[in-house]
């Protein structure tokens, strides 16, 4: 089994982990055996410096190559004794790695950017040098790093710096993120209640913590490199399911509000968001099935689209522009009629998809 050998020792913390700590996380988190000794390899990490889990990937499958940062190594992959003994007395002393290690230099600063399919995007992943008066600008980058790429609108230029406060205290006091999750569920079932009663203020508030905290535990799980499939299984859980409970508490809350839909009209504009929620989740789920890649990312329009699509986030959006209004109930019909367009956009793609598989075109992502 591959293994890493970490090259020297800093106290430094990054999201409350050591980089030796860190390191070791993100190792077990890829099936990488931990070595306590330079017999152990054949890669080699400078815990001078803390970097994205994916450049331990990266390295792993770049044999006889070494990453470095200004000029320094960082991560080095080689199955010779000697030249990793070379690269670990180059990370000791802090210098670029001597030619006769006869590994290919990878400079971090003129590296190609890195397909990211979980987080939709493909970019530089952070790397860099672990100081007291560094930590900030490298949790500002591990956190932003963890964040999709393609995604809602409130979620891509609304909260990040509010979840990124709640980030840093959460693992400031230890806070798992299936913690955060727990605590977002409750906010969930809490906003579900007060928009039941009629009480739409205070359930958008309690709606708003939710969203934010639904950002706040996946960001904390890949910043402290806890992620897990039970965590994965729960959040996802809960963002899958509650969505239809909410616009189902809206509508009757209307009654307490005081603007009631007519029943025929409840029920149609309720089948219209949740039939049109599940089909348009389903065709999403086929397209990665036919195709293997996510249908927000086949083409750049198609990322775009996924801002606005008819999702919880933009549809509360509808809601909220609607009560200011003091028409929620106008609201609730403008999501059923948004879904229903969303709805139809996702079954063009899929068939745009596969009429250009018809005609011999490779389905890949724009992203790369």
């Amino acid at each position: 089994m591959t293994s890493v050998l970490p090259a020297g020792s800093n106290q430094t913390r990054l999201w409350g982990l050591t980089p030796r700590q860190r390191l070791a996380r993100i190792a077990a988190s890829r099936g990488i055996d931990f070595a306590e000794g330079p017999g152990g390899g054949p890669i080699v990490a400078n815990l001078d410096f803390v970097f994205d889990p994916a450049w331990l990937g990266f390295i792993a499958d770049r044999p006889e190559h070494v990453v470095t940062l200004g000029g320094v190594p960082v991560l080095a992959c080689s199955e010779a004794l000697d030249a990793r003994l070379l690269m670990m007395l180059a990370m000791k002393e802090d210098r670029a790695p001597d030619a006769a290690s006869g590994l290919t230099r990878i400079a971090y600063e003129e590296s190609e950017g890195i397909g990211n399919n979980e987080l939709r995007k493909r970019e530089r992943p952070f790397m860099g040098r672990l100081t007291p008066d560094t930590v900030p600008a490298l949790e500002r980058a591990s956190y932003f790093g963890a964040y999709k790429g393609v995604t809602d609108l409130l979620t891509k230029y609304l909260w990040p710096e509010w979840a990124l406060v709640l980030t840093r205290w959460a693992a400031r006091i230890g806070m798992s993120p299936n913690q955060v999750t727990l605590v977002g569920a409750l906010f969930c079932l809490l906003a579900t209640w007060l928009f039941w009663r009629g009480w739409y203020w205070p359930g958008l508030a309690a709606g708003l913590v939710f969203m934010v905290l639904d950002t706040v535990d996946g960001k904390l799980a890949r910043c402290t490199i806890t992620a897990s499939k039970w965590g994965e299984a729960f959040d996802h859980g809960i963002d899958l399911v509650h969505p239809p409970f909410w616009w189902w508490a809206w509508g009757v809350g209307l009654a307490h509000y005081g603007r009631p839909l007519p029943p025929h009209l409840f029920w149609w504009t309720l089948a219209a968001i949740v039939g049109g929620y599940v089909v348009q989740r389903l065709i999403e789920g086929a397209f990665i099935a036919l195709f293997r890649i996510h249908i927000h990312v086949w083409r750049r329009v198609d990322s775009r689209f996924r801002l606005i699509t008819a999702r919880r986030n933009p549809n509360m959006v509808i809601l909220l522009a609607f009560l200011i209004a003091r028409r929620p109930d106008w609201g609730l019909v403008a999501v059923a009629g948004w879904t229903l367009l969303s709805l139809l956009v996702h079954a063009v793609q899929l068939v745009e998809a596969l009429v250009a598989r018809a005609r011999g075109r490779t389905i890949v992502s724009w992203i790369g």
